[in-house]
């Protein structure tokens, strides 16, 4: 017997939500005409109003008085997850935040199916936590509670890049040994697997899953990275103070790091800085931080950081304009300087690529085929380093904010029928 199923692909930076249609995974437009509703949420102060994806993105860029949250799914297996957040003067917790956003998706991907979905897939990385097992299931089990919580009957997972996996193989003709790439916001996460059109709605497949792999470093990694060498040295990040001791440097990876940067506005923070102030030697750099936690830039600041590193994918360079810094301030930022900042990510992202082979015991020039998927997979530096480690495969470049949320919706068929 089947029931309604859908998959949803709850990401750092963006998630979906996909159904099959017609016999095909099809996404769901989350957001008017969009298939992606970027993850965040905007609490409106002057509004009394909750907003989601670009909404919350363009209220916050507006100025409205309130407080916006990104990288949620990062707060998984953290030990921030358990503390919560203060919205407007009162406590909210982090398991509510996560379970309005996915509520939202929900809701969003039935009004579009037209129907009332009872049973779901989710996507999850190979990894929530590096290295800690159980930290890593209480990941899961905490995002299980909160989707079961929001009215679905049956919950299961797959990882993230095995659903991308059964997206790719529903468009190829013939045998491939692939290793899927998913490179998302949060996560690199790694599958090796035979693929075959012959093998495509068989219901066990665990034959051809060869290795998983993965390692907590993503997309925000890479922004934070890129952040740190080229805009808080502008705020004051290695400057000195009068006595010749370093200036604190916690604000500064605050501001740098999605889901810490409400904490450069709290009462605590500013005193900080107050104390401090008497002592800085740079007066002019410390200026423009005091600008950037006043006005509470620190969002806008890091989605400039991450619209420079998108663009350094295809220019080898990109301009940051901090005029609410300083009147007339403007970073130019080189792509040599953005791969210099993440060659040790890069590294660790490539070692956990040959670890996924090294698990099954395959030699890299078996491989036929790297499927690239995940926005930050479009990284040149990253694709150069797994070119290298992974000579003479053939790379295809998958929908990088699709792939995932499409298999998802194929693993709901095979498990529920619908």
């Amino acid at each position: 017997m089947s029931i309604a199923a859908c998959g949803i692909d709850f990401g750092t930076s963006n998630s979906t939500a996909a159904i099959i249609h017609d016999g095909r995974a099809q996404l769901l437009a989350l957001e008017g005409d969009k298939t992606t509703l970027p993850s965040a949420v905007f609490f409106n102060l002057d509004e009394n109003s909750l907003a989601f994806g670009r909404a919350a993105l363009g209220e916050y860029l507006e100025g409205y008085e309130g407080r916006l949250m990104r990288s949620l799914k990062s707060l998984l297996g953290s030990g921030l997850m358990e503390a919560g957040t203060e919205v407007g003067g009162r406590h909210l917790p982090f398991r509510q935040l996560i379970g309005s956003f996915i509520g939202e998706i929900k809701q969003r991907a039935e009004r579009q199916a037209g129907r009332r979905f009872e049973a779901v897939v989710v996507g999850r990385p190979v990894r929530f936590v590096d290295e800690d097992d159980a930290a890593d299931q209480l990941a899961q089990d905490t995002l299980e509670e909160i989707v079961r919580g929001l009215g679905f009957s049956e919950v299961s997972f797959q990882f993230e890049p095995i659903a991308a996996a059964h997206a790719y193989e529903e468009q190829i003709s013939r045998e491939e040994l692939v290793l899927i790439v998913d490179i998302g916001g949060g996560t690199s996460d790694f599958s090796l697997v035979r693929l075959s059109p012959a093998r495509r709605d068989a219901s066990d497949r665990s034959a051809d899953l060869l290795g998983n792999s993965g390692v907590h470093i993503g997309g925000t990694n890479l922004d934070k990275q890129l952040s740190l060498a080229g805009v808080m040295p502008e705020l004051g990040m290695g400057s000195l103070l009068k006595n010749g001791a370093s200036f604190p440097n916690s604000c500064f990876f605050q501001l740098a790091t999605w889901h810490t940067i409400n904490q450069v506005y709290s009462r605590k923070a500013w005193r900080s800085l107050q104390d401090v102030a008497p002592d800085v030697a740079d007066k002019r750099r410390f200026e423009r931080l005091l600008r950037v936690v006043q006005k509470q830039l620190g969002h806008r600041l890091a989605m400039d950081v991450e619209a420079a590193k998108i663009a350094l994918s295809s220019a080898v360079s990109a301009t940051l304009d901090l005029a609410e810094a300083e009147d007339g301030l403007i970073i130019d930022i080189e792509r040599t300087r953005f791969e210099q900042a993440i060659g040790a990510d890069i590294a660790r992202i490539g070692q956990a690529a040959e670890a996924c082979l090294q698990q099954a015991g395959i030699a890299a020039d078996a491989l036929d085929t790297l499927f690239f998927t995940g926005g930050c997979s479009a990284v040149p530096a990253l694709r150069h380093a797994l070119a290298a480690r992974f000579p003479g495969t053939r790379a295809v470049e998958g929908d990088l904010y699709g792939s995932v949320g499409c298999g998802l919706a194929v693993v709901a068929r095979q498990r529920y029928g619908a």
